[in-house]
């Protein structure tokens, strides 16, 4: 199916947990910073008639356009901006708003995305391997596979995909490629596929490739940079008793959170040998629960995506 006549579907994750934990209210401002199909966008708007407002953002063109046809009928309430969510500040400020009682990222790919040929993210189908979120600009998965030194792949392999087998498998790219350029997300799984250990295959339940799209995915689209700028914005835009909700799907994304969730609900920071506080330093916010929220099993069964997901709550104190 082609990317041009292809529905943007994406089913949304965790929708329940996420309309129970954002703290929605008439008359509020939120931002869906990941709007994709706009299934959770949609939730809110309906969850804070009659004059709930909603700041889509996403940095894909086809979900922008897919998420404004399908939430047409909620009129002036949604609003659609084209736009990384690690820009949330930029955004706010050229709408003119000050504060927001909610902010929703749900980080990751669409299943729209990952099942586009065109679009280069999925090792399932053929395609051209770009990988880019925004193709306004930046290089795609192709040019950074030609032009990086197999250190430099090893290590983002490694580092975003946490594949045991990157040094190998960077050595398979960089011998493949001395042949003819690597373009195709077909001739690549192929490629990682050959350099994993035949024992190694045998013993995953996943494809032996996925690990290593997900590495490059994170790399072309600087996702966990964009993540630790858009939890700042977000956390930095809330209006007191405003919510943060962030759904992850791998590890690295959730130490992330964890870790930033973390540091803004630690108090007084002074060594414990002090008989009294002199650091002054008060908790920014609190968490909702302590342990992250995950799918039920009935989701799971629904949505396998569901799976790996992960929602962490804060809110501003």
């Amino acid at each position: 199916m082609s990317g041009e006549n292809s529905e943007f579907k994406h089913l949304p994750v965790l929708f329940a947990e996420v309309m129970q934990n954002l703290g929605l209210a008439p008359g509020g401002v939120y931002v869906d910073g990941t709007l994709g199909g706009g299934g959770h966008t949609e939730g809110i708007l309906r969850r804070t008639a009659p004059d709930g407002v909603v700041i889509g953002v996403d940095r894909d063109a086809d979900a922008i356009a897919a998420a404004t046809a399908r939430l047409a009928p909620f009129g002036e309430r949604f609003r659609p901006v084209r736009a990384n969510f690690a820009e949330l500040a930029s955004v706010l400020r050229e709408l003119d708003i000050p504060a927001v009682n909610g902010v929703l990222l749900d980080i990751g790919v669409s299943s729209y995305q990952l099942d586009t040929p065109e679009r280069g993210f999925s090792y399932m189908n053929d395609g051209p391997l770009d990988m880019r979120m925004d193709k306004r600009g930046g290089a795609t998965a192709a040019e950074l596979l030609s032009r990086l030194s197999g250190e430099e792949l090893a290590d983002i392999i490694y580092k975003y995909g946490e594949e045991r087998f990157s040094r190998r498998i960077a050595q398979a790219i960089v011998a493949a490629r001395q042949q003819q350029p690597i373009t195709g997300t077909r001739q690549l799984a192929d490629i990682v596929a050959a350099a994993i250990p035949a024992a190694a295959r045998r013993k995953e339940k996943q494809h032996p490739a996925k690990r290593t799209f997900q590495a490059l995915r994170i790399a072309v689209n600087d996702e966990l940079g964009a993540l630790e700028q858009g939890l700042a914005a977000g956390f930095a835009a809330l209006s007191p008793g405003g919510r943060l909700a962030v759904i992850t799907f791998h590890s690295l994304e959730d130490r992330i959170v964890k870790t930033y969730f973390a540091g803004l609900c630690q108090g007084c920071i002074c060594p414990p040998e002090f008989p009294v506080c002199v650091c002054g330093r008060q908790p920014e916010g609190r968490l909702l629960q302590r342990k992250a929220i995950v799918a039920s099993e009935a989701e799971t069964a629904a949505n396998p995506r569901a799976r790996s997901a992960k929602l962490r709550v804060i809110e501003k104190l």
